[in-house]
């Protein structure tokens, strides 16, 4: 062979210049990428730069795309960013896929909380896998033959179709919201429900109503609305224009939406909160601590949503299992509950 035809030196990894710098190839990752900072060090940092100048790294991105059949990317279908919720889920997505080198495209729907257009369409071949809110889940319609993994979060654990499921536990939140207003004295609830038709509405309301119904001596009025602050005070403000013993002393909501518009229905009514009615919510949105009094609250932990669902997303794309288990919830007691007027006399 001819020095001509001799290969020449082998072409240095990421991972070589981790074994340099010290660290784990997905550090590399993370400082070559420009996703390091608050992650790891400055000196770190600047340790990796130093290897891969050394050893004259250059990341192959063509050559990864290639062997991989994809891009790293994954696609988050959510109802709608104007939902802080939603927001939070993708934040978290999106810092654990920054550690595997992956990707996250957002997807909201057009239509706030229903269907979306496709957006599949023109981005199947760039996408390794989905993650989707049900409460997007008409989006997902266009997946049908696809072939890509997909992750429903929030969503019904029985159904078959997805390759993972990332639930929280909403039902235990609901219970909790019951037991406390219950061991305050209120028997007679009002809950404010979301007019969005999901499986995580269905079981908020199961749970309140199933924990009632073991009370005994408790009654419970629903009334539904859109996930929207004017809907929310439009009917909490008709199901209390009622006197005596059929006006509620506590008013459960959905979301802190909801609360927040109930909260209002009861200010134009002369009705105050929480003297003369208690009001819940659930997801401990910023909303919950901007209104005055304070909102009691179910905290859902959006940010681990997301990245569990990165989580069993990279699991399933490896071959592996994806972890089970439902995310812990817990309420927040703050100043819109407390005994109603009869238990303080």
């Amino acid at each position: 062979m001819t020095s001509a035809q001799q290969p020449g030196p082998a072409r240095p990894t990421s991972r070589d210049v981790g074994r340099a710098a010290g660290v784990s190839q997905a550090t590399v990752s993370l400082v070559l990428g420009g996703k390091w900072p608050g992650r790891v060090s400055e000196v770190t940092a600047q340790r990796v730069r130093d290897a891969a100048a050394e050893l004259g790294y250059r990341p192959n991105l063509a050559a990864r795309s290639l062997r991989l059949g994809r891009t790293r990317t994954a696609l988050l279908v959510v109802p709608a960013l104007t939902n802080e919720f939603f927001a939070r889920v993708y934040a978290g997505a999106a810092a654990l896929a920054a550690e595997h080198d992956f990707g996250v495209v957002l997807y909201p729907s057009p239509d706030g909380t229903g269907p979306a257009r496709d957006p599949f369409a023109s981005a199947r071949a760039a996408l390794d896998g989905v993650i989707a809110s049900s409460m997007a889940a008409d989006a997902l319609d266009a997946l049908h033959g696809a072939d890509l993994p997909l992750v429903m979060l929030d969503s019904d654990p029985s159904d078959t179709g997805p390759a993972a499921h990332v639930n929280l536990d909403i039902a235990e939140g609901m219970r909790q919201v019951t037991a406390h207003l219950l061991g305050l004295g209120h028997r007679r609830f009002l809950h404010l429900a979301s007019a969005v038709d999901t499986w995580t509405f269905t079981v908020r309301a199961e749970a309140l109503h199933g924990a009632l119904e073991a009370a005994g001596d408790a009654s419970v009025r629903t009334v539904r609305a859109p996930l929207d602050v004017g809907a929310g005070r439009e009917a909490a403000e008709r199901a209390l224009a009622v006197t005596g013993e059929e006006r509620p002393t506590a008013i459960v909501c959905d979301d802190d939406i909801l609360a927040a518009g109930a909260c209002k229905a009861a200010r134009r009514l002369g009705l105050r909160v929480p003297d003369e009615l208690s009001v819940t919510g659930f997801d401990d949105l910023a909303l919950a601590t901007a209104l005055e009094p304070e909102l009691t609250t179910v905290r859902l932990p959006a940010e681990q949503v997301g990245e569990r669902g990165m989580e069993a997303l990279l699991a399933v794309l490896g071959g592996r299992p994806a972890e089970h288990g439902v995310l812990p919830v817990r309420l927040v007691v703050r100043g819109s509950t407390v005994p109603p007027p009869a238990a303080r006399t």
